[in-house]
C-alpha cells in the first residue's frame, strides 16, 4: 500500500523542475545549477500545460505577469552577493483569500470581489517578499473558504471553477485551500499558502498527498485575509516535505498590531523551524492515540495509520493507546462551533469588506443580494444557506455567542486536547487525518466521513498532516496534534516519521472511473 504509482508526467519538459523540493532548490541556486528565472519560467509553463490544459486541474486562478522579471531581479541580487532571506528566488502560490498588491486580484473565489483590488499586500505576503519569495500567482479555493453553504463541493469557486485532485481527477482536492494543496502535489509550485478555520489546510494536504501545517491561532498575522472566524482562522504552509513547510512557517510567523492574537506569540514563535527537523526526533517521545471519535471513519485510512503508529514505536516513541479526549462525546453532539462561526463570520467579513474599494458589497445582506442577482454564475451548484444563517446573528456581545465560545474552549482545550496530553504526559496525539479523497458530487456536495480537524480548530491549537501512504492511489495523511505553540514538537515528530517512511507518491492524474 506504500508503493509509488508510476505515471507519465503531463508536462515532460517541466517534470524535473516539478520534483525539486525547496532544500534542493536552495542548494542549486547557491551553486548556480538552477536560476530562479528559469525555474519561474518552467513552472509558469507547467501551470499552462497541467493546470489550464492537459489534466486541467484548475488549481491556479491567475499567475503574476511580473513573476519572471521578479525572479530575474532576485538572481541579479544573488550574483551581487545579496540574499534577502531564506526563500530567495523560491516560487510561492498564495490562496486567493489573502490580499496581494499589484496585478494579482483577491476574490475569495467570488465574483463580488473580482473587479476591485485590495489596498495592498497582507502582512504575510510582505513577509514572503521580504524573504525573497517569488509570488507566482493565486491559488483557487472553495469560495468564501467553504462557508457559503453546507451543501458545497470543496474546490469550487465562481472565479476559478472546480479544482480537481491530481491523483484522481474524479476525486475531491479537499477544501478550502484546494488549489494550494493540488498545486503543490502537481509540482506547479514547491510552496503554497493556505488558510484554515476547521480543516481547510489539513484536508487538502492530506487528500493531495502533501504536508500541511495549521498553526496555533496567532502565530501568523491574519490582517488582509478574508475572514471566517477570528477565534479559529489561521494561514499556514502547504509543501512537499516537512522541512519545506517548516522553513515557510518561520517566514510567515510574526506579530501584527492590527491582529491582537499575534501578540501572544512573541515568546513562542521561531524564525527557523527547520532546526526542529531531526531524524531521530521520535526517540523518547510520548505519543497518544485518541481512538474515540477520531478513528474508525475509514478502513483504508485506519490501516495506514496503524502501520504508521507501529513505525513511530519502532523509531523510539512510546505509544499510549488509547489516549482519548474526555470531551469527545460532548464535542460530537455540540453545535457551539457553528454558533461561534456564524457570529464571527458576519462581524469579521463586514469589517473586511470595508477595506475594499467602492463597488463591492459592504454587508452580509448586500452580499446575499449580489449572489441572488448573479445566481446563474454564483448559485448554480449550491446555495448560500450559511450566509443567510450568519445574517440572523446578533454580534459578539450576544450571550449565546459568548457561551458557545467558552464551550468551544472547554471542549477543545481544558477537557479536550490538554486533558488528553496532560493525563498521559504526552508530547502529541496522532490519528488519520482524513479518509481517502471522496468522489466529486456537484449535485449533493461533499460527503466526507470524519476528520482530525475539529478539536484543534475549536481550541486554536496546531495540527500537522504528513502523508503515510495511499489506498488505490489515493493519499492518506497522518495527523499530529498538540497544545498551543507546540509546532516545534509536531515538526520534530513528523519529520522523523517522514524520513523513516520514505513515501513520495507522485500524482497519476487518473481519469474518472465509471461504475
Amino acid at each position: 500500500m506504500h508503493a509509488d504509482r508510476s505515471s507519465v508526467d503531463p508536462s515532460p519538459a517541466t517534470a524535473d523542475a516539478a520534483r525539486l523540493d525547496v532544500r534542493e532548490l536552495l542548494h542549486r541556486f547557491g551553486t548556480g545549477e538552477t536560476s530562479a528565472t528559469d525555474l519561474a519560467a518552467d513552472l509558469l509553463r507547467r501551470i499552462e500545460e497541467v493546470d489550464h490544459d492537459g489534466p486541467t486541474i484548475r488549481s491556479v486562478l491567475e499567475t503574476d505577469p511580473d513573476a519572471v522579471d521578479t525572479a530575474a531581479r532576485l538572481d541579479a541580487e544573488r550574483a551581487a552577493g545579496r540574499v534577502r532571506g531564506p526563500l530567495h528566488g523560491v516560487p510561492v502560490l498564495v490562496k486567493d483569500n489573502i490580499d496581494t498588491a499589484g496585478p494579482l486580484h483577491t476574490t475569495a473565489g467570488s465574483l463580488a470581489l473580482a473587479d476591485v483590488p485590495p489596498p495592498g499586500d497582507a502582512p504575510l505576503v510582505r513577509a514572503l517578499r521580504a524573504a525573497g519569495a517569488v509570488i507566482l500567482g493565486k491559488a483557487n479555493l472553495s469560495e468564501w473558504a467553504n462557508f457559503r453553504s453546507a451543501d458545497s463541493s470543496s474546490g469550487w469557486s465562481a472565479t476559478g471553477g472546480l479544482c480537481l485532485n491530481p491523483h484522481a481527477l474524479d476525486r475531491s482536492a479537499g477544501g478550502s485551500s484546494s488549489g494550494s494543496g493540488a498545486a503543490v502535489a502537481a509540482g506547479l509550485a514547491p510552496l503554497a499558502i493556505g488558510t484554515e478555520t476547521d480543516g481547510s489546510i489539513v484536508c487538502p494536504a492530506a487528500l493531495c498527498g502533501v504536508v500541511g501545517i495549521k498553526p496555533t491561532v496567532g502565530l501568523i498575522p491574519r490582517t488582509g485575509v478574508v475572514p471566517v472566524s477570528h477565534s479559529q482562522d489561521t494561514p499556514g504552509p502547504i509543501a512537499r516535505t516537512v522541512w519545506d513547510a517548516a522553513l515557510l512557517l518561520g517566514v510567515l510567523a510574526g506579530t501584527d498590531a492590527a491582529d491582537p492574537a499575534t501578540l501572544r506569540s512573541t515568546r513562542a514563535a521561531h524564525t527557523d523551524y527547520t532546526a526542529f527537523c531531526q531524524p531521530d526526533g521520535l526517540r523518547g517521545a510520548r505519543i497518544g492515540v485518541p481512538r474515540a471519535g477520531l478513528w474508525g471513519y475509514s478502513a483504508h485510512a485506519d490501516a495506514l495509520a496503524e502501520e504508521a503508529v507501529r513505525l513511530l514505536a519502532a523509531r523510539g516513541a512510546t505509544i499510549v493507546d488509547p489516549a482519548d479526549l474526555p470531551s469527545i462525546d460532548e464535542l460530537r453532539e455540540s453545535d457551539a462551533e457553528m454558533t461561534v462561526l456564524f457570529t464571527e463570520f458576519k462581524v469579521g467579513l463586514e469589517a473586511y469588506l470595508a477595506t475594499r474599494g467602492p463597488g463591492v458589497p459592504r454587508t452580509m445582506a448586500e452580499l446575499i443580494a449580489f449572489n441572488e442577482a448573479n445566481a446563474d454564475r454564483e448559485l448554480t451548484h449550491f446555495g448560500q444557506d450559511r450566509f443567510e444563517q450568519a445574517l440572523t446573528t446578533n454580534g459578539l456581545e450576544d450571550p449565546a455567542y459568548v457561551a458557545a465560545l467558552a464551550s468551544c474552549r472547554r471542549l477543545g482545550r481544558t477537557h479536550g486536547i490538554d486533558a488528553a496530553l496532560g493525563s498521559h504526559d504526552l508530547d502529541a496525539l496522532v490519528m488519520p487525518a482524513y479518509p481517502p479523497a471522496w468522489k466529486i458530487d456537484l449535485v449533493n456536495g461533499d460527503r466526507p466521513a470524519g476528520s482530525c480537524s475539529t478539536p484543534p480548530a475549536i481550541a486554536g491549537y496546531p495540527a500537522l498532516t504528513v502523508p503515510c501512504g495511499a489506498a488505490d492511489g489515493l493519499p492518506v495523511g497522518l495527523a499530529f496534534v498538540g497544545t498551543a505553540w507546540s509546532e516545534p514538537t509536531l515538526i520534530r515528530l513528523a519529520y522523523a516519521f517522514e524520513q523513516s517512511l520514505g513515501w513520495s507518491g507522485q500524482p497519476a492524474y487518473r481519469p474518472a472511473r465509471t461504475g
